[in-house]
């Protein structure tokens, strides 16, 4: 992780990027939050927008020019981003409603350069960023080499560890057959190849995981998946396990990342229609291969949709994950209720004692992110992350927001519970809490024909909301790997368009909320399942609905009853009885037990 630095040293570390320009003949510099993967967790090597201006988000950028500077944010960062980075040296703006672009057309003039790192943008980012510049007659300049690292000067090295194998009886298919399936779908498309650059897709082809980033078990690794099921996948040999080589057999060629380029020319030498990725491949591999003279054929990863849609073994393998994790999850709240009744609990200690609830589990292989755990205002910052400074205790009348989840071999979860400190509710929380409630259920309990997109599902989440005048800035949901990335797409369920339709075995999140700047935020998680629902009679569309899989208490006192349908009511009920009934047998202790039986009561 990025470690948040003083003002003087953002000031040394700007100065001196600016010096590097100058030197470079270059009027700005974008500096995007990404790695040459476009992932959400990028190795420390990589973490150049935290370093330069502080800023630890998921998601961001910033442009330096000679006088000034900005860091863009999305909704969920505005306030964090205050908090963390010097607004006297960077402007914090909003991502959507003031993007780079408009930004660079305000100040950018005639004749001016603008430098990017060709390997951190897609090329989708790279024609947003030249149109910019043609408006105001600048010109975009792809860099050789990043100037920002040539003043870095303590960078920390390359991620190396070691890759392994992910079991078949855990991924349901061989690298083998996967392979054939994806190859073949690359010849009925009559493409030669396609290159893969997200992680999660090489992880999931190859049946490998390993421990480039954190919170996701990812090998960062580039790969070319040819027609005839052969890869090459472009990863230090010497990090491979040799019974991991070996049962990939002759299919699968490692070499070093350093080959990756002259693979990429060779692809465009032999004249081969290849698949890209424009949205989130780099720039780098698409000018490489078009200017090799490969046919380059703008599409969706290959492996994307196969990956979305969990196969038997996967679904099997995450319903049993999320029974141990509802277990760990019940254990953690029946603690919080009695400590911070008898004493003092604060952020960092509450999250600590989660992850010291799941950690026994079996097949336990850490956090899939960091824990949320914001307390009264501190909960109303939408990926909050407690430190020394800013860590609160949860003071009686206050909510307590806990977004988490855990890698497991078998499957990957997120949840995020509310819940009130000691017994006084204040009314307003309580009416904003059930409506947050009612549109959760509202997509719980969807059912819509087969071709539906996660966006035409959206506003079933918000309405309760927006019919009070409230709403949320962010996604509703987002897809969810087995063992793989807790966000991965294609699939998501958000205000943003998204054309991709929800298919079964695809694996999201149902997380509407709803945030009061300076006093509290509410979240109700669950992952959900999508699964064919039995059609009535003389229905003409095959129909899918949601199957909750994440087993946990939502908080009975921040309920208000009566602003409850009695549909939603009975929602409620059912879901805490198969809480009860299904979590209730694998707690040894009584007094849990107890806690389970008193917080799952019907309403």
């Amino acid at each position: 992780m990025t470690t948040q630095h003083s003002p003087a040293a953002a000031s040394l570390r700007l100065a001196a990027l600016r010096r590097e320009l100058e030197r470079r003949n270059l009027t700005g510099f974008v500096v995007p939050r990404a790695d040459q993967h476009q992932g959400e967790y990028v190795p420390p090597s990589a973490q150049r927008l935290g370093w330069l201006t502080g800023f630890t988000g998921s998601a961001g950028a910033a442009v330096v020019l000679a006088d000034k500077a900005a860091v863009f944010v999305d909704g969920r960062y505005t306030l964090q981003v205050l908090s963390e980075v010097d607004t006297t040296l960077f402007a914090p703006l909003h991502l959507t409603e003031h993007p780079p672009q408009r930004w660079l057309g305000e100040v950018l003039d005639q004749g001016h350069r603008l430098g990017f790192d060709p390997w951190l943008h897609t090329p989708d980012q790279v024609q947003i960023l030249t149109n910019a510049c043609e408006r105001v007659g600048a010109v975009l300049v792809p860099c050789p080499d990043n100037p920002l690292d040539a003043v870095w000067t303590d960078r920390p090295a390359p991620p190396a560890s070691p890759v392994t194998a992910h079991p078949e009886a855990f991924a349901g298919r061989s690298a083998a057959g996967k392979r054939g399936d994806i190859a073949a779908e690359l010849a009925r498309e009559r493409l030669d190849a396609a290159v893969l650059s997200a992680p999660e897709s090489v992880a999931w082809l190859l049946n490998i995981r390993a421990d480039d980033v954190a919170f996701t078990p990812l090998p960062l690794a580039f790969a070319i998946l040819h027609a005839d099921s052969s890869v090459e996948l472009f990863l230090e040999p010497g990090r491979i396990a040799p019974q991991v080589a070996a049962g990939w057999g002759d299919g699968v060629r490692a070499a070093a990342p350093a080959r990756f380029e002259a693979a990429l020319r060779r692809l465009g030498r032999d004249g081969k229609r290849v698949r890209l990725d424009s949205s989130s491949a780099p720039f780098q591999v698409w000018e490489t291969l078009r200017a090799a003279g490969a046919r380059v054929e703008g599409g969706a990863d290959p492996c994307a949709l196969p990956r979305a849609c969990k196969n038997p073994v996967e679904m099997a393998g995450t319903r049993t994950a999320h029974h141990r994790d509802g277990a760990a999850m019940v254990r953690f709240l029946a603690w919080l209720d009695r400590a911070t009744r008898s004493g003092s609990v604060d952020e960092m200690g509450a999250a600590d004692a989660l992850e010291g609830f799941r950690r026994p589990g079996e097949h336990f292989r850490g956090l899939s992110f960091p824990t949320i755990s914001g307390a009264g205002a501190n909960g109303a910052i939408v990926h909050y992350h407690s430190t020394p400074k800013t860590n609160r205790p949860l003071a009686a009348g206050e909510l307590y927001l806990v977004d988490s989840g855990a890698q497991y071999l078998d499957g990957t979860t997120d949840i995020t519970r509310t819940v009130l400190v000691g017994d006084a509710a204040p009314d307003e929380a309580r009416r904003r809490f059930t409506l947050v409630l009612r549109g959760h259920i509202a997509l719980a309990r969807a059912v819509f024909p087969a071709g539906t997109t996660g966006s035409q599902l959206d506003v079933l989440a918000r309405r309760p909301l927006w019919a009070a005048g409230l709403d949320y800035d962010h996604g509703t949901g987002h897809g969810v790997g087995s063992f793989l990335s807790v966000h991965e797409g294609p699939q998501r369920i958000s205000k943003v368009g998204n054309s991709v339709a929800l298919r079964p075995g695809m694996i999201l999140s149902n997380e509407p909320g709803y945030y009061k700047t300076g006093a509290y935020g509410i979240r109700i998680e669950n992952l959900v399942l999508v699964t064919p629902q039995p059609a009535p009679a003389g229905a003409e569309r095959d129909l899918l609905g949601f199957e909750t899989l994440t087993l946990a208490p939502i908080d009975r006192a921040l309920v208000a009853v009566e602003l409850l349908e009695a549909g939603e009511r009975e929602w409620l009920n059912a879901y805490h009885a198969q809480v009860r009934d299904e979590i209730g047998p694998l707690l040894e202790d009584a007094a849990e037990r107890d806690w389970l039986e008193r917080a799952t009561a019907a309403l």
